[in-house]
C-alpha cells in the first residue's frame, strides 16, 4: 500500500488470489429466490460494478459479501478469508460506504473520523495519523474542526467516504458514491475512487447512473432475477448489443434522396431533418467505406453523427427493462452493523 506521503506500507500475511470470490451463492427468502447460483470473480485492484433492476438480488448479495446476513448454499471470500469461518477478517479487509451518508452532524469531520479510528481499535497515536492524512487527501483540512452539518454535499460524500478508508481497507464496498451531487462534485468523487484503485484499493461500485459505472468500471456485471446475466468489460458488453447507426445530414432533398438509393436505404417518411440514419458498427473501417460511395456518386454530405449501443441499450437487451428502473445495490443495510454506519473490525 502507497500513503499519500509516498510512504510505501508493506502488507504482510496477505492473501493471494481475487479480491472476492463468489461460488455457487444461494439465498431465499421463503419461496421467493433471491440469488439463483451466483459464481463471480473480481481480481485485486480494479474497479467492478454490479447493475439491475430492482428486486434483482443486489442489496442481498452485498450484505453476503459484507458479512451481515448469510448465505443458504455457496462460498463467498474476500481477500481470501472465507465470510462464514473468518468474519472478524473480513470485516478488517473491507470498508462500506452506503447509499446514505453515515456522517455525524454534531460531530467536526476530524471528530467523525476519530470516532472509526476507535471503532477500529487503533491506537491514539495512529488514529490521529490516519485522521490527519485523510483530512488531507479528501481536501477537508480547511474544515476540519467545522460541524459536518455545515459542509456541502459533496463534501460530506468525501468525509463518509474517508470514514470507511479510516482502517486501510483492500475492498470498498461504494453504494451510490454521486447521488445528490453537483457535476463538478461528482467528477471529483470519480477521480477520488480512480486514485485508490490505483493505490491497490479493489472497488466493488453500485450505481444507478450507468454513464458512471461506464466512466469508472473495468468490469461489469448484471444481476438479473437471482442470475448473472452478463458480464465483460464495458465494450465488451456494448459489442453484443445490435442498433450502432450512423446519422448522416444533408443540406437538401435531392442530395438526401441521391444517398438513400446508392445506400439502399429508405428514408424515415415523417422525419423532415434531411438526415438519413444508416445502420453499421460506427467503425472507422465501416465509416470511410460509407463516405467513399457517397463521394464516388459526388453525394456530397453536409454533417454526420456516429451512435453507438450505450450501456443503457445494454441493460435493456438483457434484462428488458430500461434502466430507469434500475437500483442500486443497497450496501446501505451496512448502517446497522455499528453506530456510526460502517462495517467495523471487532
Amino acid at each position: 500500500m502507497i500513503r499519500p506521503d509516498g510512504t510505501v506500507v508493506r502488507m504482510t500475511n496477505i492473501p493471494t488470489g481475487p479480491a472476492i470470490a463468489v461460488t455457487g451463492l444461494r439465498r431465499s427468502y421463503g419461496r421467493q429466490v433471491v440469488l439463483n447460483g451466483i459464481d463471480l470473480q473480481v481480481p485485486e485492484g480494479i474497479i467492478f460494478s454490479l447493475l439491475g433492476p430492482n428486486g434483482a438480488g443486489k442489496t442481498t448479495m452485498v450484505q453476503i459479501m459484507s458479512t451481515l446476513i448469510r448465505a443458504d448454499t455457496g462460498e463467498v471470500r474476500i481477500c481470501g478469508h472465507d465470510v462464514l469461518r473468518d468474519p472478524d477478517r473480513v470485516r478488517a479487509a473491507i470498508g462500506v460506504t452506503g447509499q446514505f451518508s453515515a456522517v455525524d452532524n454534531f460531530l467536526t469531520g476530524e471528530e467523525n473520523l476519530l470516532l472509526m479510528a476507535d471503532l477500529h481499535h487503533l491506537r491514539r497515536a495512529e488514529g490521529r495519523r490516519r485522521t490527519v492524512d485523510l483530512l488531507e487527501r479528501f481536501d477537508l483540512g480547511e474544515a476540519a474542526r467545522k460541524p459536518a452539518v455545515m459542509y456541502s454535499g459533496g463534501m460530506r460524500r468525501r468525509l463518509d467516504l474517508a470514514m470507511g478508508l479510516i482502517g486501510n481497507p483492500r475492498v470498498i464496498f461504494l453504494d451510490e458514491p454521486t447521488t445528490g451531487l453537483d457535476p463538478r462534485s461528482r467528477r471529483d468523487m470519480w477521480q477520488i475512487v480512480r486514485d485508490l484503485v490505483t493505490q491497490g484499493v479493489t472497488i466493488f461500485l453500485t450505481t444507478q447512473y450507468l454513464e458512471e459505472a461506464d466512466q469508472l468500471a473495468d468490469r461489469i456485471a448484471l444481476l438479473d432475477h437471482g442470475r448473472l446475466v452478463a458480464q465483460g468489460t464495458p465494450a465488451e458488453l456494448k459489442r453484443r448489443v445490435p442498433g450502432g447507426h450512423v446519422e448522416l445530414r444533408f443540406a437538401d432533398g435531392r442530395a438526401l434522396a441521391a444517398a438513400a438509393a446508392i445506400l439502399d436505404v429508405v428514408p424515415d417518411p415523417v422525419d423532415e431533418s434531411l438526415v438519413l440514419r444508416v445502420h453499421g458498427d460506427g467503425g472507422v473501417r465501416s465509416l470511410k467505406a460509407l463516405l467513399d460511395r457517397l463521394d464516388a456518386a459526388v453525394v456530397e454530405v453536409d454533417g454526420l453523427t456516429v451512435h453507438t449501443p450505450d450501456l443503457d441499450d445494454v441493460f435493456f437487451a438483457v434484462t428488458g427493462q430500461p434502466a430507469s428502473t434500475a437500483a442500486p445495490a443497497a450496501a446501505s443495510a451496512a448502517v446497522s452493523a455499528s453506530s456510526s454506519g460502517k462495517v467495523t473490525a471487532r
